[in-house]
């Protein structure tokens, strides 16, 4: 089968008319019946690599998936596309297990999805010998290593497959993994000479921002305002955050609902089905939430406090976007978030805690830099973005700015620290140099130091920031329990004025330029913005009257899309992205019928 045909599939069951960079080098390693990891971002479309493949290939193909609400979600969207995709889970009833059973027996079904536990059952591998089994994809295969940023132990026992089934291909996909977690999978997973297929890390539909927390509430109801009608992710380290927030934008009037382990079963279940079927915008969670979301329509995530890596980061800001349309990505973060962490990991974690503060140190870094962000996100995966300006996020777009004269400011910071000794933290340094009368100052009689007062026109938290920027690069460090902080060599390099660091400070909000400028304007244009909102009238009562999510139905792209074109007859509906001869059947009729209502 060649790729060619290969995109008669894509077309007719997915609406797709070419596949996605990499899609295709991936869809035909499975073609093939070669081992392979895929390395594609959330909404490069990973899914595809290998269900479309599974169309045209005899016998079953079988894919590890670890939540049954993503494998719910997934089968859901496939039957709509006209794919014959089953599961079976230990939410199904006994009657749908065996009409599933059935399918396979019968050899109809295409695709089946099943958690690594059921897989590795004896009696289920047992029974997957019986039946032809075209080829295996783990999905979610981060999980597998302990390097990984989502380690699950259940995922080890995946090894086994190459043992149980020596002449079945197994294909790994996940959208986050640096090179040394892609080669573990490979290795856990007992690949066979595997082949490497990494797309690009960079997401240039998001923009990302990172925004010191100064006032937590009052900058979350910021970033919603700019999002009313959409949906919305906001992540928390801490349960009792997650109920803090998601009370208090409740009373604000804001479609909210909470998520985390400690809340009941039901009601956590609950909870996100209401996020997922448009019942409720907006979902504030801990990180436990966000693996089992397929929904593509997310239009901003926002970090209430800093994530615990980069790899954390790139995945759950990740979630947003993932139609390919634009959105939002804000990170409020502060030192203290830094702590909360070190203090969990030190608490908790055993094995690789030494990588764990290493890579907290790393996004840390990340949210105090001066480099763009989607230029600092592929480098961390090994990768190099070649455009100058991306154009989506808060270094390109301008909202921070390079102080006028950074090595004196640098200077004067640097300065301070040595004539204090190298013996207090950055809170008291920033407030001698701010010129603070506390008593604790006073009484130690650093108001006589030369620094004291040197940066009094500044506030408190703009010198906070310095001081952690100099951390970050390097010309600061903390050390001790009291994490006190002393200058590095590289810290001397700058008060001898042989480096310059570079030092950010905010634009004052006349002065930038406009939120969502210039990255977000394409996907809008020539878009009639009533006739989309009256599609997602239709498609939310759809989805509802069938019990699937509305982005199953159709994406917001697929809707733009619609109301772009405004299509009235068969053939110009399926010229709509996103919608093949089975949607087209389905739905054609439907929401055509809008586009004449409102278009005459």
């Amino acid at each position: 089968m060649s790729i060619d045909a290969l995109k008669d599939i894509l077309q007719r069951h997915w609406g797709f008319k070419d596949f996605l960079p990499l899609q295709d080098e991936a869809a035909q390693s499975v073609l093939e019946g070669r081992d392979s990891v895929v390395v594609l971002p959330t909404g490069g479309g990973k899914s595809l690599c290998f269900q479309a493949p599974s169309m045209v290939m005899e016998g079953l193909a079988v894919v590890v998936s670890p939540l049954i609400s993503l494998m719910k979600d997934q089968v859901d969207s496939l039957k709509e596309s006209g794919v014959t995709a089953g599961c079976v889970n230990s939410s199904m009833s006994a009657a749908e297990r065996r009409a599933v059973h059935e399918l396979i027996i019968a050899r109809k079904l295409k695709l089946l999805y099943v958690a690594p536990e059921r897989l590795l059952a004896d009696r289920f591998i047992d029974y997957l010998k019986r039946a032809r089994v075209s080829f295996f994809a783990v999905d979610e295969a981060h999980c597998i290593s302990s390097w990984g940023h989502d380690f699950r132990p259940e995922y080890r026992g995946l090894s086994a497959l190459k043992k149980e089934f020596p002449k079945t291909a197994v294909h790994a996909y996940t959208a986050t993994a640096t090179e040394q977690v892609r080669a573990d999978i490979a290795a856990q997973l007992k690949l066979s000479d595997p082949v490497f297929h990494v797309g690009s890390f960079d997401r240039p539909n998001l923009m990302y921002r990172m925004v010191r927390r100064t006032d937590e509430i009052g900058q979350v109801c910021e970033v919603l305002e700019r999002h009313r009608n959409e949906s919305g992710i906001i992540y928390c380290i801490r349960r009792k955050d997650v109920d803090f927030l998601a009370e208090r934008l409740v009373e604000k009037g804001y479609s909210v609902r909470p998520y985390h382990a400690g809340l009941p079963d039901e009601e956590r279940k609950r909870n996100q089905e209401a996020f997922i079927n448009e019942d409720a915008e907006i979902i504030v969670a801990t990180i436990a939430f966000g693996m089992g979301i397929d929904k593509s329509n997310v239009r901003f995530v926002i970090h209430a406090a800093m994530p615990k890596s980069l790899e954390h980061y790139q995945q759950e800001s990740g979630r947003a976007g993932r139609d390919g349309l634009e959105a939002e990505c804000v990170l409020l973060f502060s030192y203290e978030d830094y702590r909360m962490w070190e203090y969990i990991i030190e608490k908790s974690e055993t094995v690789a805690r030494e990588a764990s503060i290493k890579k907290l140190g790393e996004i840390h870094a990340f949210c105090e830099g001066a480099e763009c962000r989607h230029k600092a996100i592929s480098r961390y995966f090994g990768q190099e973005l070649e455009r100058a300006n991306c154009a989506a996020c808060d270094i390109c777009l301008k909202f921070l700015k390079e102080v006028d004269d950074p090595l004196i400011l640098a200077q004067k910071i640097l300065s301070c620290v040595i004539r204090l000794k190298e013996n207090f933290g950055a809170h008291y340094t920033a407030q001698v140099l701010r010129g603070s009368r506390d008593k604790k100052i006073l009484n130690r009689r650093h108001d006589e130091l030369s620094t004291y007062g040197l940066l009094s026109e500044f506030d408190i938290r703009t010198v906070r920031g310095w001081i952690e920027q100099l951390i970050s690069q390097g010309c600061l460090q903390r050390s001790g329990e009291y994490k006190t902080l002393s200058l590095t060599d590289e810290g001397r390099q700058v008060i001898r004025g042989r480096e310059t660091p570079h030092l950010l400070e905010p634009v004052k909000k006349k002065e930038r330029k406009r939120i969502r400028s210039g990255f977000d304007l394409d996907s809008w244009e020539g878009v009639d913005r009533d006739l989309f909102e009256r599609l997602r009238e239709l498609r939310l009562k759809i989805s509802k009257d069938k019990g699937v999510p509305p982005y199953v139905v159709f994406s917001d792209a697929s809707l733009r899309d619609i109301a772009r074109r405004k299509p009235v007859t068969r053939e110009g509906f399926l010229t709509v992205h996103g919608v093949g001869q089975t949607k087209s059947a389905q739905y054609g009729e439907a929401f055509m019928g809008i586009v004449r209502e409102v278009c005459g």
